[in-house]
């Protein structure tokens, strides 16, 4: 089976199946966040694995706001919905921008960091590039063992533009001794009466609550974790870890 083709051939689902609009309420909760755990004006804003910008698209009105991601698709996406925003391919893990921001986000797209490693380095690249007193804020869905459920099965369906797209979401931890879990998803994609079916699996990262917040420890951070509401009511809440970076 192929996999993460929702950030490439199958980019083009995602604001159908994930509208830039389900992201509003959630967004502006991490306005809130962001501007009551930093210690300086906030105005400008690096979002790392920016996805499609449906984050952004609510975002961008309060911040000077940059986007990266590795998915030339995902980016493309963006660009159409947030013309106003600067994006650029970049991987979370690595880049480096050469210059700070107020505040950084990494949202649902921390997923893929598979090792403790990665995660060390995503933590660092958004140290790096965040100015003292700033905020760094991210969460976790499925990514702590006590949260996982085996073989959790979702279906929805979605439709505009005369497109509908029922959704199934399967996950699954074939070995949860290491910090990897399965998500296979199977779209069914209806366009008048013709159906296409298309499947995609993606290899997602799961760690302890402990070993992100020791992570941001270890990058600089002084951290805070809090529970917020997301959009989506499979997730009821969901840890949200805020990385404060100390002021000099």
């Amino acid at each position: 089976m192929k996999e993460n083709r929702l950030y490439k051939d199958l980019a083009w689902t995602w604001p159908i199946i994930s509208p830039p609009s389900d992201y509003v309420k959630e967004s502006e909760e991490y306005r809130r966040l962001i501007g009551k755990h930093s210690k300086i004006e906030v105005k400008t804003l690096l979002d790392l694995g920016c996805g499609g910008g449906h984050n952004d698209f609510t975002l961008k009105r309060y911040f000077e706001i940059t986007g990266v991601d590795v998915s030339s698709q995902m980016l493309e996406g963006a660009k159409k919905l947030n013309p106003e925003v600067t994006y650029l391919s970049g991987d979370m893990r690595s880049v480096r921008l050469g210059k700070t921001f107020d505040a950084v986000t990494i949202f649902d797209s921390i997923s893929y960091m598979l090792t403790v490693e990665e995660l060390h380095a995503a933590f660092q690249t958004a140290y790096v590039h965040l100015n003292p007193g700033g905020v760094f804020l991210t969460y976790m869905e499925e990514e702590t063992p006590e949260r996982f459920t085996q073989n959790k099965t979702t279906v929805s369906t979605h439709t505009k533009g005369g497109v509908e797209i029922t959704l199934i979401e399967n996950q699954y931890d074939p070995d949860p001794r290491d910090t990897t879990f399965e998500a296979t998803f199977i779209f069914l994609i209806r366009r008048g009466g013709d159906l296409a079916i298309e499947a995609d699996r993606h290899l997602l990262g799961i760690f302890p609550l402990e070993t992100w917040t020791d992570l941001l420890k270890e990058a600089g951070f002084d951290v805070k974790v809090v529970e917020i509401k997301l959009a989506d009511p499979e997730f009821p809440s969901v840890p949200t870890l805020i990385g404060i970076k100390p002021l000099k």
